[in-house]
């Protein structure tokens, strides 16, 4: 019986180290902590892509996500997506996202997100792209994409269904 604990404990063991590895690393920043940073993979030529990941505010004072910047990009925005009498609109948060106290902001498909314009590469599945988030008060903290599929609609690159319907708007910059 010794032996059948020892053998399920090591596998319970193993499991936890493999699934904690394959975890992107949070990043600390101030109270700020980043977790879960990815974007998808594009294709050749594609000139636009979007960037995926969560903050949490451990501290007492806000903070705000003001701008971003990377080498992968001609610039990096924040956006937000929302429905607007059925079609999908986007446009960039000019006073940047506010990160509350206590609070988790989560950036994904469908909603807040990065935008990556002009893009000089493909994003490609596997790699990791380093991009610059600038916080009012946290400052300039480096964060590296995890690049999913084409279609991932979250870090471990499940398959979803896209943005539920609609049309989507994209205003001019």
């Amino acid at each position: 019986m010794k032996t059948l604990s020892r053998i399920l404990a090591l596998a319970a063991l193993t499991a936890a180290v493999i699934s904690t590895s394959a975890r992107a690393e949070d990043i600390k920043a101030g109270d700020l902590v980043i977790s879960q940073a990815w974007t998808r993979a594009t294709p050749n030529g594609a000139k636009i892509g979007g960037g995926y990941l969560t903050i949490e505010n451990k501290g007492t004072a806000p903070d705000r996500l003001v701008g971003g910047s990377g080498d992968i990009a001609g610039r990096v925005e924040i956006h937000e997506m929302a429905m607007d009498n059925g079609v999908m609109k986007m446009r960039p948060l000019d006073k940047g996202l506010a990160i509350e106290p206590g609070k988790t902001v989560k950036l994904a498909p469908g909603g807040l997100h990065l935008m990556m314009f002009d893009l000089k590469n493909p994003l490609k599945q596997g790699d990791k792209v380093p991009v610059t988030l600038q916080f009012e008060k946290a400052g300039k903290v480096t964060v590296s994409l995890d690049v999913q599929s084409v279609g991932a609609q979250s870090p471990g690159g499940d398959q979803g269904g896209g943005h539920g319907g609609g049309h989507m708007d994209m205003k001019k910059m």
